[in-house]
């Protein structure tokens, strides 16, 4: 980074914003194998937040390689820098007073530990969803061939197979989609953004 720039804040702070706006930012982090289930859930999510009239924007592992995340690959080094600027760009939607939305493999602990150590520094409010789903379910699921191809060695370095998933220990909410519908494991989220003061309960009650 160069020593030659320097912070410029804004005349509105956070909680000024959040006021103004009648709605608090967060960021709910999906994280979990291929196939997991991450991608559905948040899409359902957002949809759900944006018809109660809150704003949402999601996040989603595959198509922000499209564009931001084009010049990485998918070893060690660029898997977390892949992680850092997206925990970056999250960190601003959340500042801005959406419910950011991030559904990305993130494999590695140390990787989601510092976009949490980077919302909290800022005073925003970080949610880890793990979402879990035993490997032979994802395998069985395999909805874009990856695991099959993955384990002929026409993919290297794929999570789960040849790569490591470092699963989380303690996040905020555990939804094991083997188990729960789209449907239940949205309504989990909404239940704990309503305990934490983060969404208003008469908002998402229909749902």
């Amino acid at each position: 980074m160069s020593s030659n720039i320097t912070w410029h804040h804004g005349a509105v702070s956070f909680d000024e914003r959040q006021s103004l706006l009648n709605q608090k930012g967060c960021t709910v982090w999906f994280t979990g194998l291929s196939a997991s289930g991450k991608s559905t859930l948040a899409t359902a999510l957002e949809q759900a937040l944006l018809h109660a009239g809150i704003a949402s924007y999601r996040l989603d592992g595959d198509n922000i390689r499209f564009g931001l995340n084009n010049n990485l690959g998918f070893g060690p080094e660029d898997r977390t820098e892949n992680i850092r600027r997206v925990a970056e760009v999250s960190k601003l939607f959340a500042d801005a007073t959406l419910v950011s939305i991030t559904a990305f493999i993130s494999p590695y602990k140390q990787d989601r530990d510092s976009a949490r150590a980077l919302h909290k520094a800022s005073g925003i409010p970080f949610i880890e969803v793990y979402v879990d789903a035993p490997l032979h379910v994802v395998e069985e699921r395999d909805p874009k061939g990856l695991y099959k191809k993955a384990k002929t060695g026409e993919i290297k370095e794929f999570t789960g197979i040849s790569a490591p998933y470092e699963a989380p220990t303690q996040p905020e909410i555990h939804i094991q989609t083997h188990l729960v519908s789209i449907e239940q494991g949205v309504q989990t989220i909404l239940n704990y953004l309503v305990e934490h003061a983060l969404v208003q309960s008469e908002k998402v009650t229909k749902h």
